[in-house]
């Protein structure tokens, strides 16, 4: 055509697009488009970008192409963005399902090994060796029961420091799957070192509590549980929680505690040796506390004692609970 300027002509002539033809393969105003330059217009396939190939002969603009799709169509032609994929959506979805997964099973994981230390406590707590205050008061002659007693939380405090500078300088070399029974160890031993000193400074202030030795045991529990005194006037407030599930409760919590404590106790490279001997010291002398605080409100004179009968001892006491007065001092 002779109003029709050749495209190779065109784009050689032209340097740089004008302001009415901005794309720089758009027809001039007023020219009508020729079938080549119409199959120009039209968006080359992805894999052809560049490649200077042209589309078939006769197709339409590329502005009447969209419009003579459907919206969903069109919107399904365009290429979807990888971020926002089915592929990527559905592997984000399995990610957060594994990741709960864990969460949900380590829970378990920990409620179980909770309740495994609380049933071991249980079991061990009727075999913990208990000197009564006549034996007491023949291996530390001369004491009052405050001196008596500062005695026996100074030795307390001892052994479970020695127990948590044990269970510190085995996890020296830190193994993560021998952690959970390192930190079992060290809680069960603790717990009956203090279960004994609490049977003790019962005896000590005169308030033994009443009935046999499941119903003393089911007492001290109560109380290393609490951190608090039995009050041997109100026997209900401890032989009930045996009966309901509010003993075992309370030992998973206070074991709970225990354990979130004594995570420090297994630093590497004998860091955790002196943290679990320091930390063991105080917590065993702030239960202390907290049970003679209690215990001296409704303390009984030693002179006011009525004559009790010799304590009950375990058929097979507990190994590894200091039983001599050497130890206690």
């Amino acid at each position: 055509m002779a109003d029709e300027t050749p495209s190779r002509k065109r784009l050689f002539r032209r340097q740089k697009p004008s302001e009415a033809h901005q794309g720089g393969t758009g027809p001039v105003d007023g020219v009508t488009p020729s079938a080549e330059d119409s199959a120009a217009l039209l968006p080359a396939h992805e894999g052809d970008a560049g490649r200077g190939h042209p589309a078939p002969s006769g197709a339409l603009p590329r502005e009447t192409a969209l419009e003579a799709l459907p919206r969903e169509s069109a919107l399904e032609t365009l290429p979807e963005d990888a971020a926002d994929g089915p592929e990527r959506g559905s592997t984000r979805f399995r990610r957060l399902a594994a990741v709960r997964q864990g969460v949900r099973r380590s829970g378990e994981s920990a409620k179980a090994a909770v309740g495994y230390v609380a049933d071991r406590i249980i079991d061990n707590a009727p075999r913990v060796p208990v000197r009564d205050l006549a034996t007491l008061r023949a291996q530390f002659p001369g004491l009052t029961p405050e001196q008596l007693a500062d005695k026996l939380v100074a030795g307390a405090s001892n052994a479970t420091a020695t127990v948590g500078a044990g269970i510190g300088a085995a996890a020296m070399l830190p193994v993560p799957p021998a952690m959970p029974a390192e930190l079992a160890a060290e809680i069960t031993g603790v717990a009956a070192i203090e279960l004994k000193l609490i049977a003790e400074l019962h005896e000590v202030y005169g308030l033994r509590p009443e009935g046999g030795l499941k119903d003393r045991t089911t007492a001290y529990l109560t109380a290393w549980s609490e951190e608090r005194g039995i009050e041997v006037t109100k026997p209900n407030t401890y032989k009930n929680a045996a009966v309901s599930r509010g003993l075992k409760h309370e030992l998973r919590q206070q074991i709970m505690k225990r354990m979130i404590r004594n995570l420090p106790n297994l630093m590497p490279f004998m860091v955790g040796a002196a943290v679990g001997a320091v930390m063991n010291r105080r917590d065993t002398r702030h239960l202390a506390d907290r049970v003679r605080k209690d215990l001296r409100a409704r303390q009984i004179a030693w002179n006011a004692l009525p004559s009790l009968p010799p304590l009950e001892q375990p058929e097979q006491p507990l190994e590894g609970v200091p039983r001599r007065p050497e130890l206690e001092s």
